[in-house]
């Protein structure tokens, strides 16, 4: 095994564990009752963040001055990760779980090409495209077969949530793109998501205050409050910052479509919705385009043109 692999695989390994602890959080927020996503999505991230702040604090001190000179870095990823959880919380709640998930993570990928394209001109593999193509092809089979169980319901809201669920897929990219930067230019892994997500948890205590009474209204809602702070969020984005110092935030991301799939599973066996066969087929083209990404083929640019082979003269 050389030694590119030993440092990917571990990576992807962990990218791949952080998004199947993601994908319990649409299921756990169900069980809060007269609870809003708003507070769902501050209390997770923001209690998340500040941990993640908290156990990285050695080394943020240690590499502040480092830090400072990423700061435009550390305020778009401070940004985006304030906004995030809001949108895909609401998301979640207006499209429902499998289909806010699954816009959400699915847009992710193609944004998180698009920004690593337009800002670091990183050319496009035509392998990345060709897995990317087929998880965002299973992400509208796994939509629409939600969207089609969900059509009694208000076509306004699943609407919104669609959208929503596109600004939350740009502001997963975003800070995934902004952390990898902050990590390429020489602050630890650590250091870089817990200052990002730190800063972005700072924005969220105001949400948290203004929405977040109905948490403590119940064993149940404190319980679901502190697992998704505690196990998706801290744990997850620890995963996340180990497997992102290793490999692309484009591959990252690409990953992280096994989130969808696990939400979608969730939803069917404890939610009690429904799936119909096209979201199964969306399913296994989800899982498909993780083996397309992952195997260890040749790169090849979609937009380096290519060199013809040298001839000499006789």
């Amino acid at each position: 095994m050389s030694q590119s692999d030993t440092r990917t695989l571990p990576g992807i390994m962990a990218v791949l564990m952080a998004a199947i602890l993601w994908g319990t959080t649409g299921t756990a927020a169900t069980f809060a009752t007269g609870v809003s996503p708003l507070a769902i999505g501050s209390v997770a991230m923001g209690t998340g963040g500040l941990l993640q702040a908290l156990i990285a604090l050695r080394p943020v001190l240690r590499q502040r001055r480092r830090i400072a000179g990423n700061f435009r870095y550390l305020l778009i990823g401070a940004l985006a990760v304030g906004i995030y959880p809001l949108a895909f919380y609401t998301s979640m709640h207006n499209a429902g779980v499998a289909a806010g998930t699954v816009v959400s993570i699915g847009s992710a990928p193609l944004l998180s090409a698009l920004i690593e394209y337009g800002f670091d001109k990183h050319p496009l593999s035509r392998q990345w495209t060709l897995g990317a193509l087929t998880g965002v092809a299973g992400m509208v089979l796994l939509c629409l077969a939600e969207s089609h169980v969900a059509s009694a319901g208000n076509g306004l809201h699943i609407a919104v949530g669609i959208l929503l669920g596109l600004v939350a897929g740009f502001t997963y990219a975003l800070y995934s793109w902004s952390a990898r930067r902050m990590m390429q230019n020489g602050v630890s892994a650590s250091a870089a998501m817990g200052a990002t997500f730190g800063a972005g948890a700072l924005l969220l205590l105001p949400v948290l205050l203004f929405t977040g009474a109905p948490l403590l209204d119940s064993r149940m809602n404190t319980a679901v409050g502190a697992y998704m702070a505690l196990v998706p969020m801290f744990i997850g984005y620890l995963c996340y910052g180990y497997g992102l110092a290793r490999i692309r935030a484009s591959t990252a991301t690409t990953l992280t479509l096994t989130e969808p799939v696990v939400a979608a599973l969730l939803a069917v066996t404890l939610v009690g919705e429904r799936l119909p066969f096209t979201g199964w087929a969306g399913i296994g083209l989800i899982l498909l385009c993780l083996l397309i990404i992952t195997l260890p083929v040749q790169r090849c640019s979609l937009f380096r043109p290519r060199v013809p082979p040298r001839t000499d003269p006789l």
